[in-house]
């Protein structure tokens, strides 16, 4: 029974995560009636919670395997309660930039969800339910619909204080529901962190998330005050349109994690980028405010689906380090979350425009789309060179002059030649001279005009053992039909 809960329960932990985490953002405009807060500081003090909420991701991660998802939601909640009720007393921006430090913990438990619910499940299922938990991002939509219609009636401070009474709730329901007997992984953090950090794909899935879960962040933060200031919304509009926004990019993180379960994600995430360039140029031309909706929304409905397709990706390549794999490109996703929102400002303040801001995330995405396209190709690389490394028949490849360029393990193991030692030399080396020149002329006359040749030849070890070999040789040619190289197959058959 309390299996079964862990995916319900830890998907609305991260519901209240997330509601805690933008609390700051979503009550702003009501905030800065009662605290001065210069236009040039609003985009630090909505950022600041993203900070922590990103780099804590990966102790949160790696804790979450080594204590269980129970503990670590349990402990998150309860310290919460502090800056919670310390934001609900501020009269200063120095209260509010430190209570919204620390409300960085409720983006950071982020982390301990995708590492602890795949325990629960087949491989097969990781996408979609990861892409399940990944709803829990819409805490950041009933915080920003909600918390604005509760203070227009009952004022900030009020609104803030009412988080505290669903916390302590969450502290009980992880107590009483949470799993005791989770599956736990107890190795020393920095030997996971040497186990993952020289693997290039984490470093390209962090990139991707940075892209995707950070474009989601920073609209999630910066939309409420940019449609205010710029296209003159009331605060309750501007939170139902984010709200709109965030209900979207939340809802199709499924549907990403489900395609990438089915399909080849890495193609996935190019239709994904290629939707985020489209959308980021609309949105460079500063259009009126129902271009810039379907700009925005299009943003939503990609970045969602990008964000539901990664966390299919991370577990599949780092299953043994999945917390602190999870912990560093989720850390990624949320400080993308931190710098656009910086960015657009700052760009703003010296060009009164934001166009060039949202240019250059059109080309970062279509950077990111060409890379998915080289991650692909490098992966089909990758396997075919695992299958060539791990057949047990020998393999040797010559150019069209019969050079040797390559060879496998196998090759090695049963002639007793190096790699070294075979690239650039004629395969003629481990020719036993039993076979005359006609044997050799025919076989190469068959080569020439089937491409391919099969029969038994006696061949010489290094060490000068002579054995019997089962040789199948085969032509490859490029487009126009010229040969390019050779490639021989060969067993040892001398004892059968």
């Amino acid at each position: 029974m309390i299996k079964k809960v862990q995916l319900p329960l830890q998907t609305l932990n991260l519901v209240v995560g997330f509601m805690v985490w933008v609390l700051i953002s979503s009550l702003l405009p009501f905030i800065r009636e009662d605290i001065a807060i210069a236009p040039e500081h609003v985009a630090i003090v909505t950022a600041i919670p993203v900070v922590l909420g990103s780099i804590l991701r990966i102790p949160l991660g790696y804790y979450a395997n080594v204590v269980g998802a129970r503990m670590v939601f349990f402990i998150s909640f309860i310290i919460l309660l502090v800056p919670v009720y310390y934001i609900s007393i501020a009269t200063t921006l120095t209260d509010l930039v430190i209570g919204g430090t620390f409300l960085g913990i409720g983006g950071a438990v982020f982390s301990v969800g995708v590492t602890s619910l795949p325990k629960y499940y087949p491989k097969e299922k990781h996408g979609l339910i990861n892409g399940i938990y990944g709803m829990g991002n819409i805490g950041t939509a009933v915080s920003t619909f909600a918390a604005p219609v509760i203070a227009t009636k009952y004022g900030w401070t009020l609104t803030v204080q009412i988080y505290l009474g669903l916390l302590l709730a969450f502290v009980a329901l992880n107590f009483f529901l949470g799993d005791r007997q989770e599956k736990r992984e107890k190795s020393p953090i920095m030997e996971q962190i040497k186990g993952v950090y020289k693997n290039e794909k984490l470093w390209f899935f962090s990139l991707f998330y940075f892209i995707t879960f950070g474009s989601f962040v920073a609209f999630t933060v910066f939309l409420p005050s940019f449609l205010v200031d710029f296209f003159a919304l009331d605060k309750v509009d501007a939170g139902m349109r984010t709200a709109g926004f965030i209900v979207v990019a939340t809802l199709v993180r499924p549907v990403g994690g489900w395609l990438a379960d089915r399909f080849q994600p890495l193609f996935t995430l190019l239709g994904v980028f290629a939707g985020l360039t489209v959308a980021a140029i609309i949105l460079a031309f500063s259009p009126a405010i129902g271009l810039y909706t379907v700009g925005s929304l299009l943003i939503a409905l990609t970045a969602g689906i990008g964000n539901g397709v990664i966390f299919k990706l991370v577990p599949f390549y780092f299953n043994k380090q999945a917390g602190i794999a999870n912990g560093i490109v989720s850390m990624m996703g949320g400080l993308g979350g931190f710098f656009p929102p910086l960015l657009l400002s700052t760009i703003f303040s010296i060009t009164g425009s934001y166009s060039i801001g949202f240019m250059a995330f059109s080309q970062v995405a279509l950077v990111s789309m060409v890379l998915v396209l080289w991650l692909y190709y490098m992966d089909r690389l990758s396997l075919s060179k695992d299958v060539f490394d791990s057949t047990g028949q020998g393999i040797i490849v010559t150019n069209a002059s019969g050079i040797i360029v390559s060879v496998n393990p196998a090759f090695t193991d049963l002639t007793g030649y190096e790699e070294e030692e075979a690239i650039g030399a004629n395969p003629n080396i481990l020719s036993s001279g039993r076979q005359d020149a006609d044997f050799y002329k025919e076989m190469w006359s068959q080569i020439l005009t089937e491409d391919l040749w099969q029969g038994e030849v006696w061949n010489k070890r290094k060490d000068g053992e002579e054995y019997l070999q089962l040789l199948s040789i085969s032509t490859v040619k490029d487009d126009t039909g010229d040969t390019v190289r050779y490639v021989g197959t060969f067993s040892d058959i001398t004892h059968l």
